[in-house]
């Protein structure tokens, strides 16, 4: 495996081994030994699965506030996205900066999404799965997030009118929020 510092701290993009031929690929999708060789400690407990049916599907920007802050490994099984994430560290040099990263199927590519980091994506493909592996548990109490069009933060979706759930449409804007990292 290949690990990629992004501009953002302790975020890392994982480019894994791929062996591939006429039956397939094997690849080697998470080791603790390689993770924590390279700077990655998260202890990892809980696995979660999404379908996006269709093009345009905008899942964010969430976080989970301590004590329940979450780390993430996330990836996408199959169909493509445009994945985010901002520094929400307020004594962080890149505090309210954004990175995004083509993640997909093809490329195989995985990110590192660590804990104080608000994350979404938007789905490019029709039938998009994405997974991601947690280091907490989820807990309903201390989510939250950042409207997707904050116009502080500029993100360029490069999409219009994207499909979002009831909940993600009354996000706060970032010069709204307080941040508990």
């Amino acid at each position: 495996m290949e690990f990629i510092k992004t501009t953002l701290k302790d975020a890392t993009l994982i480019k894994p081994r791929i062996f591939q031929d006429n039956r397939g690929f094997f690849m080697e999708s998470y080791s603790k030994k390689l993770f924590e060789a390279n700077g990655i400690t998260a202890n990892f407990v809980q696995d979660n699965h999404s379908l996006s049916a269709e093009k345009g599907v905008l899942r964010g920007l969430h976080f989970q506030a301590p004590p329940f802050a979450q780390a993430k490994l996330v990836r996408v099984t199959r169909g493509k996205v445009y994945d985010v994430i901002i520094d929400l560290h307020k004594n962080s040099e890149t505090f309210g900066k954004w990175e995004g990263f083509e993640l997909s199927a093809q490329n195989f590519q995985m990110l590192f999404v660590p804990k104080g980091f608000a994350h979404g994506f938007i789905t490019l493909e029709d039938n998009t799965e994405f997974q991601y592996k947690c280091d907490e548990y989820y807990s309903k109490e201390s989510e939250g997030g950042i409207i997707w069009n904050d116009p502080d933060l500029n993100i360029n979706w490069n999409f219009e009118n994207p499909i979002l759930s009831d909940k993600d449409k009354l996000l706060p804007k970032f010069k709204d929020f307080e941040s508990p990292f």
